[in-house]
């Protein structure tokens, strides 16, 4: 009897190959050397991201046109935070991501992207010092934290909630230090935050030290003012007490 994941297509993209199932015995010829491909990935973005300090990684939807008032806000954040010495990081496309990278180029900080390979094909913006492209998404998110010392969250579909939670799970775990996370966009958020507030707080499922972890603001110059506020040290020795 033919095995049915015989009649299924073969994934499009690297991620996908590598979570499917296996056909019998396919990991030898493949699953395996793919690991070499997947450190080979790693080696490349720590070698080109190596140089970079201060990142603050900002996030948000690739379908916010040049004329929503949040690209503009982004564009201004991403101008500040260059011009306060930090480089800005972001996933490299259209949207609120040339938004930020737009505000640091043009400002003449360091724009960082660091793109990823989809199905259909997500062209980097034009505001890049520096232009990184990944075939993995679990390579790439390292990036974003590891060279990060802040996330600015924007409003964004489901890879920005993605983000959010997962550095918001890495702090929650002390995988990470407590970096600042900054929801932009007071109304968008509110729902969101009414949610966590009530059923999950109120049922124990975070507690008020989690709840606090998110800055909420509408205001690029305070994005700014909580990023450059923020003390590693002093979020270590509280760690350690």
């Amino acid at each position: 009897m033919n095995d049915e994941r015989d009649k299924k297509p073969r994934g499009g993209t690297q991620d996908e190959r590598l979570l499917e199932t296996p056909h019998a015995d396919e990991f030898l010829h493949t699953d395996t050397w793919r690991v070499f491909r997947i450190m080979g990935e790693f080696v490349q973005g720590f070698e080109d991201l190596a140089h970079i300090t201060n990142g603050v990684a900002v996030f948000g939807s690739a379908r916010t046109l040049p004329d929503d008032p949040e690209y503009r806000a982004a564009q201004e954040t991403g101008a500040l935070l260059a011009r306060a010495g930090c480089s800005v990081i972001t996933g490299g496309g259209p949207g609120i991501m040339e938004a930020a990278n737009r505000g640091a180029f043009e400002a003449g900080g360091t724009s960082v992207g660091c793109n990823i390979e989809l199905p259909h094909e997500q062209k980097s913006n034009e505001y890049l010092t520096l232009s990184l492209k990944f075939k993995y998404f679990f390579v790439r998110k390292m990036m974003f934290v590891k060279y990060s010392d802040a996330f600015i969250i924007f409003p964004g579909g489901f890879g920005t909630l993605d983000e959010l939670f997962e550095a918001l799970t890495l702090i929650q775990t002390r995988k990470i230090h407590n970096f600042p996370v900054v929801l932009f966009g007071s109304k968008y958020w509110q729902e969101m935050l009414d949610w966590l507030r009530g059923p999950m707080l109120a049922e124990g499922k975070i507690v008020e030290e989690d709840f606090r972890r998110l800055h909420v603001t509408d205001s690029p110059a305070e994005v700014v003012e909580i990023v450059k506020a923020y003390e590693p040290s002093q979020e270590l020795i509280s760690h350690l007490r």
